[in-house]
């Protein structure tokens, strides 16, 4: 099945709860929290505090992508404040496996993330042990920027993967997903769309439900 999971980083915080409001009214049934720590990325972002105001004002299934050194510190404090899903950079720790683990113990999803230079391989290990992997399609910090085709032949790797092991794994790609190429992910193998300046522009509602006609 197919979800789109809209950033909140190109939300408008000044009323961050209308735009949620705005995708969930929609039909979205995921959204996508990035955090960021200004040392693995160079942006900072939001944390806990923004998780755990949202949490009790939606349903919609919190899809927390942690982009900070060291992700095992936090994962309990994100777990408590409503993440459904906790998802950590591969290169941000030395224990790839004990911060799975630690993701399993709070009762969460466990996802895990690549960055555009880290190869498809690299997850191989793991694929048994998350529900989610994410391919960065641009490199992660910053909004707004252009999708690199070449992530693309990751994620039919990572399908492929997914697919040869009989694994009911999502597969999510996340950076500069548009409507206009949107189909080229899908195609590609994800399932999960991460869409930010795409959809919390303009009209969000009608943003949002063109995503979901195409992803149908």
């Amino acid at each position: 099945m197919n979800y789109l999971s809209p950033s909140i980083l190109s939300a408008d915080f000044w009323k961050l709860g209308e735009d949620i409001k705005a995708v969930e009214g929609a039909g979205v049934p995921w959204l996508h929290v990035d955090v960021m720590d200004g040392l693995f990325v160079p942006s900072i972002s939001y944390g806990m505090p923004v998780l755990k105001a949202v949490r009790p004002h939606t349903d919609m299934f919190l899809d927390v992508h942690l982009m900070i050194e060291k992700p095992e510190r936090y994962v309990e404090e994100f777990a408590a404040f409503g993440a459904d899903l906790v998802n950590f950079h591969l290169e941000a720790t030395e224990d790839v496996k004990g911060c799975i683990d630690k993701i399993r113990a709070t009762g969460k999803k466990v996802g895990i993330t690549i960055k555009p230079a880290t190869p498809a391989e690299a997850v191989d290990p793991y694929l048994e042990l998350v529900d989610m992997v994410l391919v960065m399609t641009v490199e992660p910090g910053f909004g707004g920027q252009k999708l690199i085709p070449e992530c693309l032949d990751k994620v039919a790797v990572i399908r492929k993967m997914i697919t040869d092991r009989g694994l009911t794994t999502d597969l999510e790609v996340d950076g500069g997903i548009h409507l206009d190429n949107v189909a080229l992910a899908l195609d590609a193998g994800a399932n999960v769309i991460v869409a930010g300046s795409a959809v919390f522009k303009d009209d969000i509602a009608a943003n949002a439900k063109a995503f979901l006609a195409k992803m149908q």
